[in-house]
């Protein structure tokens, strides 16, 4: 999808309200959150096990989000998971229901919330219900929220966009995950992931390690393909969540393609990942810290030796590949900024809300 598509898909009308990095309701003191007779959190009563990870929640809450202004109409459509950790595992350990807010009630805050105020983008909305849930039910002490989008665009008709129909085209993939601990500032991470590229030159692997393990000859010219899921964690809330999406994907691209003409030559997908990573810490100050993974997608050259008297005048500047995904390399690598850097960089705050 397109800025321009994404832009209109919107809908800069949204009501969004601010949020808060600290929600008011302290934490309760322990002693507090024992009744007496009671075992102590996370434990049952002979004290033999403890209660480690815990939570629940409300999965693939779907909502297609639809603008009608006049003659022309936006969507997003979105795919909701909420988590809520509460301050109390009795109904884990002794049954007792009274503290549980309802998956189901998860369900309807999604639609409620989208209806009142808005989905203006998957990380605006995520912050919103967990502020929403920290302040509504004292007993929640996190909350977390994943959305994925569905990548919708306008579909054209003789060189015009249409008012008010569309057509799901997957360049690539995105969803967010915000999550929020009471008396403490969201942890907001924008996603990428789908993003399959291909180019036929201007890629080279060769010097790595020889010894008695290797077969892999060194390779030149080879075909460079991966599949590039990236995520990004925020500093700060105060931003064009959209437009930093837009421009990590274009960060990929460009470090992966280069110069329409001429390209840009990669000597390994640990190079081109760095680059792409650098770039995208360079552009999007908001950014604290960037994660990638490319793995390989292979095309192998096929021996063809055995067949030359059939393909003998065939069309000399085709080639044949075999495209294999197993078994495949896969590069990673995270790029944060540096201690220095981030100490010479104005702090970030995060705004007040009010109590919905």
């Amino acid at each position: 999808m397109n800025p321009q598509s994404r832009d209109e898909a919107r809908g800069a009308g949204d009501v969004q309200p601010s949020y808060s990095s600290a929600v008011e309701t302290p934490f309760l003191p322990e002693d507090l959150r024992t009744p007496a007779g009671s075992s102590a959190p996370g434990k049952d009563a002979n004290e033999a096990y403890e209660l480690a990870e815990y939570g629940y929640g409300k999965n693939y809450v779907k909502i297609l989000k639809v603008r009608r202004d006049g003659l022309r109409h936006s969507i997003r459509e979105y795919e909701v998971n909420t988590h809520l950790q509460l301050d109390s595992r009795e109904d884990f350990l002794q049954g007792d229901n009274k503290h549980i807010i309802a998956t189901d009630t998860q369900k309807n805050t999604v639609y409620v919330l989208a209806k009142k105020f808005g989905i203006k983008s998957p990380e605006a909305f995520s912050l919103l219900l967990c502020s929403h849930f920290l302040y509504t039910y004292p007993q929640v002490t996190e909350a977390s929220v994943h959305i994925e989008e569905y990548p919708w665009t306008r579909i054209m008709r003789d060189g015009q966009k249409h008012n008010h129909a569309f057509v799901m085209s997957p360049v690539a993939y995105r969803s967010c995950t915000v999550s929020q601990r009471r008396n403490e500032a969201p942890r907001i991470r924008g996603e990428l992931h789908g993003l399959r590229v291909l180019k036929t030159t201007q890629s080279s692997f060769r010097d790595f390690v020889q010894d008695e393990y290797r077969t892999l000859p060194d390779a030149n010219d080879r075909i460079f393909s991966t599949v590039v899921t990236a995520s990004w964690l925020y500093n700060t809330g105060s931003v064009d969540f959209d437009r930093v999406w837009h421009t990590v994907k274009e960060c990929i691209l460009d470090k992966f393609a280069g110069d329409p003409k001429e390209g840009i030559f990669s000597p390994s997908v640990q190079n081109t990942l760095y680059l792409a990573a650098k770039m995208v810490l360079d552009q999007v100050d908001e950014i604290e810290r960037v994660e990638m993974q490319m793995p390989n997608k292979h095309y192998n050259s096929l021996d063809l030796s055995k067949f030359q008297s059939t393909i003998k005048g065939g069309f000399e500047h085709h080639e044949v590949y075999q495209p294999t995904d197993k078994p495949a390399g896969i590069i990673h690598a995270q790029l944060e900024r540096s201690n220095k850097e981030m100490a010479s960089r104005p702090r970030q705050v995060f705004r007040r809300r009010a109590k919905l």
